[in-house]
């Protein structure tokens, strides 16, 4: 097997792993795509997609790989990434405590959100992650061996992007499905719930850790 197509396996893979996995962007997309449908979740799915791909091309030009050596800079982004996730576990566990009367009426009044303030949670959430930025310089890392070609490169970041507009927007798509929807519908306050605790425990674990 080419050297080229071995690292591309192995990023191919390690990014499906990394990106597929339960995170708070995936989960975020299932509650939106549960509460308010297939269309909103594919904006903030879209939003998370351009988050990644930028923090790609960064680690590509070497960008990110300086923002490394400058504790400053991912301590500012680990602080905003923590209390934005802190943010949605109020909203999630204010959601979980709220009547179905009112949660309804809270739903017509979310239901107003444009798609590009949408968009900009999804984008938001991922930007202000610096996981997400050490997660795509150990990509480069396994994908650039000796000698790699720009082809390589370009595979890297093209096939990366391909895999998480289908991952990022497949959650968005099964989630909004007729079961997922009823799903929702009868145990809101539990997902709320599980939402909140989820939210909240990952942003305080970003808050406390090294980074």
């Amino acid at each position: 097997m080419p050297a080229d197509l071995h690292h591309l396996l192995i990023v191919y893979t390690a990014y499906v792993i990394a990106a597929g996995s339960p995170g708070p962007s995936n989960m975020r997309i299932m509650g939106v795509a549960m509460h308010r449908g297939r269309r909103a979740a594919l904006v903030l799915a879209a939003g998370v997609v351009s988050g990644s791909i930028f923090w790609g091309m960064m680690a590509a030009t070497g960008i990110s790989a300086i923002l490394t050596r400058y504790a400053e800079a991912l301590f500012v982004l680990k602080i905003f990434g923590g209390l934005y996730l802190l943010y949605l576990a109020y909203k999630a566990g204010r959601a979980a405590l709220t009547s179905d009367d009112r949660a309804k009426e809270a739903m017509s009044k979310d239901a107003a959100l444009s798609g590009a303030s949408l968009y900009r949670r999804g984008l938001l959430m991922h930007l202000t992650n610096p996981k997400s930025i050490l997660a795509w310089i150990a990509l480069m890392t396994l994908g650039l061996g000796p000698g790699a070609s720009t082809h390589t490169l370009v595979a890297i970041l093209g096939g990366c992007a391909v895999l998480s507009v289908t991952i990022f927007c497949g959650y968005a798509i099964v989630f909004s499905t007729a079961p997922m929807v009823r799903l929702y519908r009868r145990a809101r306050r539990g997902i709320e719930g599980t939402l909140a605790v989820f939210f909240g425990l990952a942003g305080l674990r970003l808050l406390v850790s090294r980074v």
